[in-house]
């Protein structure tokens, strides 16, 4: 017990030394936090699940992908045409609209992207939504309701609903970017829960397809885009064996020639979107989070190595009074660690509350990821980041308290 007393009067000592390691450690622990839940999330979404595996059809030799909508009943169908063979789950489909509330000045504040997809798929298919607590999925649950039932309702996600200085129930027209001329009238009718699709809006795609019908009828021609509306197939299933035999329908109808399509695993989908990033994700894992471990240990044995300079006289006295160099050793290691892990444990602990709760997540935007959570191993990283940077940068300045010799202190001081 008398150690640990030690330890914190040490550390109350020097006050300020101890606050400004405190809050370094602090700063460079939420960084790193926040670095690793980016890299944790989009790890497990690029890893393959055991069950209820999720595909992605797409065209199989362009990019972006863009196929005709008539291919939509037999993709979510899984292309099944025997009794036998496997059909999905469930399955979605996704139409890209990018679009501008203002016609003429188009800004980030105007912009609008959206999910063109049947609305009572929100639920079931798409990621974070179909695994919601009670009250915000019965929340969405009543605007999907409602928008089913209005065709030209707009969910909005909350970020991009205040940068369109707009708020639920007012009208606004869109005027489509990729869909030249093709304008829709949409009411706000709710928010998405914060946090990934906070940028995002999602539209019903009857509207749409019935907008490009009415382009057709007024203009006596199919709009350029008519053809090639249906950007991704999403379909799921129990079993990887059942998705490899659905692979093999889809790749085997003869329903899809002109354009080919293909099929691949969520996870091998969203790795290829991802691909455009790999250099800086790169960047991030492997110079960023190391640099980082690296700074966190200079800025602890600097300070450790300081404090045992300054306490060298102190430590003579230990000596003579009976310390042993291990237990000096502890003490000083004892500091070290007692500051770095509870710095480090305030600062992620804080991150993860502050981060989730408040803002909704990382507002940080990676492919069609606009924010990430900070993922629950940030409750121990901190407390383990601190330890082991603490630990690495103290260990030296304690093991010189083992040269420093009594009579050599006290011929100064004399």
């Amino acid at each position: 017990m008398k150690f640990w007393t030690l330890i914190f009067k040490n550390l109350r000592r020097n006050l300020v030394r101890s606050l400004l390691t405190s809050a370094g450690v602090m700063v460079l622990v939420f960084v790193i936090t926040l670095i690793w839940s980016i890299l944790g999330f989009l790890d497990m979404a690029t890893s393959e699940k055991t069950a209820n595996f999720k595909g992605i059809v797409t065209e199989k030799w362009s990019i972006p992908s863009q196929l005709p909508f008539s291919y939509a009943s037999t993709l979510e169908n899984g292309a099944a045409r025997e009794e036998t063979d496997v059909k999905p789950m469930d399955s979605m489909t996704w139409q890209f609209f990018y679009g501008s509330i203002d016609k003429t000045n188009i800004g980030f504040n105007t912009l609008v992207f959206a999910f063109c997809m049947e609305p009572k798929k929100l639920l079931t298919m798409m990621d974070e939504l179909d695994s919601l607590q009670p009250a915000p999925k019965a929340a969405l649950d009543t605007v999907i309701q409602a928008m089913e039932k209005n065709r030209q309702g707009i969910i909005v996600g909350q970020k991009r609903l205040a940068a369109l200085d707009k708020k639920v129930g007012d009208r606004i027209k869109v005027f489509g970017i990729n869909y030249r001329d093709i304008e829709l009238e949409c009411e706000i009718l709710g928010t998405f829960p914060p946090g990934r699709y906070d940028n995002n809006t999602c539209i019903n795609r009857d509207y749409l397809n019935a907008s490009l019908d009415a382009y057709k009828a007024s203009k006596g021609k199919p709009h350029p885009l008519a053809e090639k509306t249906l950007n991704l197939v999403w379909v799921k299933v129990p079993t990887k064996d059942s998705f490899t035999k659905m692979s093999s329908q889809i790749d085997n109808s003869p329903m899809f020639t002109a354009p080919p399509v293909k099929i691949e695993t969520a996870s091998s989908g969203v790795s290829n979107f991802l691909a455009a990033y790999k250099d800086l994700l790169m960047i991030l894992r492997y110079l960023l989070a190391p640099a980082i471990i690296i700074t966190l240990t200079v800025v602890i044995s600097n300070a450790i190595s300081i404090s045992v300079r300054e306490r060298r006289k102190e430590m003579a006295v230990l000596k003579v009074l009976g310390f042993q160099p291990n237990q000096i050793i502890f003490l000083v290691l004892g500091e070290a660690i007692l500051l770095g892990v509870v710095a480090g444990a305030i600062s992620s602990i804080g991150t993860y509350f502050f981060v989730n709760r408040v803002l909704g997540g990382i507002p940080f935007q990676i492919a069609f990821f606009s924010s990430f959570p900070v993922l629950d191993g940030a409750l121990w990283w901190g407390a383990a980041i601190g330890f082991v940077t603490s630990f690495a940068g103290s260990i030296l300045p304690a093991l010189s308290t083992r040269s420093i010799k009594v009579v050599d202190v006290f011929s100064k001081v004399a």
